[in-house]
């Protein structure tokens, strides 16, 4: 069995005009969540919940620590808090011979400096074009 580590993991992200920029060195962590919605269809002859899948969705959360340089994690969230409009990003994570690929929507930017002088940030990405996220 090939169990392996994330280590060697790349991660890619449209910077805001769409340009694709490799941020694998600014990012300490990631988590990808892909939730289903589900209906509840219990009859009342039934003695247990019966739950049917609909809609998939995704949601990539991101950390990691600021980096100013061009094309680098700064360059490429700087403008989600000033988009007037909903930007996809187009997000590709490769492991291995595995790669994630999706179409976004960034919700945030949120940047914190902590006691010890850490400047460190964190993204969250959402579903953006209404197609089912995939591994390939």
């Amino acid at each position: 069995m090939a169990k392996e580590s994330a280590i060697g993991m790349t991660l890619n992200v449209d910077d805001g005009g769409g340009s694709v920029q490799t941020i694998t060195g600014d990012v300490t962590d990631l988590n990808i969540n892909l939730p289903r919605a589900q209906q509840d269809v219990t009859s009342i002859d039934l003695s247990g919940v019966e739950r049917i899948l609909l809609l998939a969705d995704l949601s990539l959360s991101l950390n990691g620590v600021f980096n100013p340089a061009a094309n680098r994690a700064h360059a490429v969230f700087k403008t989600v808090p000033s988009q007037g409009e909903a930007q996809l990003r187009a997000v590709s994570i490769a492991i291995s011979s595995q790669t994630f690929t999706a179409e976004t929507m960034p919700q945030n930017y949120d940047l914190s400096r902590a006691k010890g002088g850490e400047f460190t940030w964190a993204v969250t990405l959402v579903n953006g074009d209404g197609l089912k996220p995939a591994w390939s």
